[in-house]
C-alpha cells in the first residue's frame, strides 16, 4: 500500500498513458489516411496537429468522432502533468524541514571524498573555519546542472566576501567532475560520490517520481551546523540566491 501511495502519480501516468499512445497511432492513420504502422514513426506532425485542433475531414464521422474522444482522453493526460508539477511546486519548500537525515539544526556528518583533482576533501578539515554551501546535484554538465554550476561560478566572489566555500556533491567519477570543471571553468570543489553514500547520509530526497536525484543545497555554518536547506529541482537560480541571502544573516 505505502509503495502505491508514494507512487501513485507514476501509476496514474503509466496506466493512463499506454491507451494514449494506442489512441494516437489510430488518430495518426485516420488523418493520413494510411493503414500503416510506419506512420507511428515518421516526424510529420503538422497535419496532425491541423487534424487535432481543427477540421480536416468535416463529413467523416468517424474522424469527428475520434478527434473529439481523443482531444478529451488527452486533455485529461495534461490535466494529471499540471497537477503534479503544481503539487511539486508547493511540496519543494515543506520538503527540506521533512526529510530524514540532515536537517536545520543538525551538525553535519563527518565525511570525506575526492575532489575533482582526485585529492581527498575531509569535511573536518573546514569545520570550524568556514561557512560552506554544499549542493547537490543530478549530473555532470545536464542542462540545468551546468546553469547552476555556472551561477556558482559567477559568484564564487561574493560567497568569498561571506567567508563561504561552495562544494558541489553529485554521484559521478572524478575524471566526470574534472572534465565538466574544465569545461565551464569551475573555480570552487567538486565532490565525487560514488554510490551515492554521502547523498544518502545527508538524506537527500529524489524527484520526478523517483527517476533524478535530487537537487538540494545546504548552508552550513563555522560550528558545522545546518542553517538552512533548499530544495528544488527546476529552479536552479534561487539555489544561489537563498544560499547568499541566509548567510548575509549570519553575520
Amino acid at each position: 500500500m505505502n509503495y502505491i501511495t508514494n507512487n501513485i502519480w507514476l501509476i496514474l501516468f503509466v496506466a493512463w498513458g499506454l491507451p494514449l499512445s494506442i489512441y494516437r497511432s489510430k488518430f495518426r492513420k485516420l488523418v493520413y489516411q494510411t493503414d500503416s504502422w510506419i506512420i507511428n514513426i515518421k516526424p510529420v506532425f503538422l497535419k496532425e496537429m491541423k487534424g487535432l485542433v481543427g477540421n480536416l475531414f468535416p463529413d467523416n464521422r468517424r474522424y469527428l468522432k475520434f478527434r473529439d474522444f481523443y482531444r478529451v482522453y488527452l486533455g485529461i493526460y495534461l490535466l494529471l502533468f499540471s497537477l503534479y508539477f503544481n503539487l511539486a511546486a508547493k511540496s519543494e519548500t515543506t520538503k527540506s524541514s521533512n526529510m530524514n537525515g540532515v536537517s536545520v539544526g543538525s551538525t553535519v556528518p563527518s565525511f570525506a571524498l575526492k575532489d575533482q583533482n582526485g585529492q581527498v576533501f575531509n569535511f573536518d578539515s573546514v569545520k570550524g573555519k568556514n561557512n560552506l554551501v554544499i549542493y547537490f546535484y543530478p549530473k555532470d554538465d545536464s542542462p540545468g546542472c551546468t546553469k547552476e554550476a555556472c551561477s556558482f561560478r559567477d559568484q564564487f566572489d561574493v560567497f568569498k566576501k561571506e567567508d563561504a566555500l561552495i562544494i558541489g556533491i553529485s554521484g559521478q567519477s572524478v575524471k566526470s567532475h574534472l572534465e565538466f570543471a574544465k569545461k565551464h571553468r569551475l573555480n570552487y570543489t567538486l565532490l565525487a560520490d560514488e554510490g551515492n553514500k554521502v547523498r544518502k547520509m545527508f538524506g537527500v530526497p529524489t524527484s520526478f517520481f523517483g527517476l533524478l536525484p535530487g537537487r538540494v543545497t545546504y548552508v552550513v555554518n563555522k560550528q558545522g551546523k545546518v542553517v538552512f536547506i533548499f530544495n528544488s529541482q527546476m529552479n536552479t537560480d534561487k539555489h544561489i540566491e537563498e544560499a547568499l541571502r541566509i548567510l548575509k544573516q549570519l553575520k
